[in-house]
């Protein structure tokens, strides 16, 4: 029974982002039939893979998950910032100003 308690438990967890998103805006979006959710402030940006990935898949769904960054936050991405993986991604953004 303890199992099946923590099994609901972490299910309903769902993206969460890491502490330093806390307060960032929050974006759920489908690409490829795919869900993300990307989370960002005005310097950086964290981008998390929902469901699982094939193998195989990772390098596509890596492609998607840059692509997501510019078309969401409106921003650049500064590509030496980016740490992670096709599971979860983060880095430094810089935004147009006005």
């Amino acid at each position: 029974m303890k199992r099946f308690i923590l099994f609901f438990l972490l299910a309903g967890c769902g993206a969460q982002p890491a502490p330093e998103f806390f307060n960032a805006t929050r974006v759920d979006v489908t690409r490829a039939g795919r869900p993300y959710t990307v989370f960002f402030t005005e310097k950086r940006v964290e981008v998390i893979r929902q469901g699982y990935a094939h193998r195989g898949e990772h390098e596509t769904i890596r492609a998607e998950m840059l692509a997501l960054i510019p078309d969401v936050t409106g921003c650049k991405l500064n590509e030496a910032s980016l740490q992670g993986d096709s599971g979860e991604m983060r880095g430094s953004i810089r935004c147009p100003r006005g």
